[in-house]
């Protein structure tokens, strides 16, 4: 039985290899490149702002060098239908945002007989983040910031005109309908 046993493994194993010579290697297909993309602009995030605040306070000298605009959300065109609503909510969110600063800076202002002169001192002593006494504040849509102006010693707002753009192509089409 055991002469046997090794005669029908070696033929099992014939008809293996016989099977897997009939049927040959697999053609293998060179891989294809794949086709070259065309490089996009990361897409727009725009950020939940109702009920929302934030610490972040840009320089203004480098929010302009960035591409922003220094803005008055007041004096903005009106806006018609919903947009006017729009409107007044960034208007009364920046103007806000800068009473509780105003308000800081003067107490600032009395305990240290001048108001901050660098952007740096403006962070540490006034929006003063992840301190029990910082600053926070109205988050306001993607497309602008705050910043501090050291000139005028001031919470400003800034608008970054290319994100806001490039919001409107994305969800419009560059024909803006």
């Amino acid at each position: 039985m055991a002469r046997h046993a090794w005669k029908a493994i070696i033929g099992l194993l014939a008809v293996v290899i016989g099977l897997l010579m009939l049927g040959g290697p697999a053609q293998q297909q060179p891989a294809k490149p794949p086709p070259p993309q065309q490089a996009e602009p990361p897409k727009s995030q725009p950020r939940k702002t109702v009920g929302k605040t934030t610490q972040t306070v840009l320089d203004l000298a480098v929010a302009v060098a960035q591409g922003g605009v220094r803005v008055d959300n007041a004096s903005e065109p009106e806006e018609g239908g919903l947009g006017a609503y729009a409107q007044a909510y960034r208007h009364s969110v920046a103007t806000i945002g800068g009473l509780a600063v105003e308000q800081k800076m003067k107490i600032h202002q009395a305990m240290h007989g001048k108001a901050p002169d660098t952007y740096e001192e403006f962070m540490e002593t006034i929006i003063a983040p992840g301190t029990p006494d910082g600053v926070s504040l109205p988050m306001l849509p993607f497309y602008q910031e705050y910043a501090f102006d050291p000139e005028s010693k001031k919470l400003v707002v800034v608008e970054f005109p290319a994100k806001k753009e490039q919001r409107r192509q994305e969800t419009t089409g560059a024909s803006g309908l």
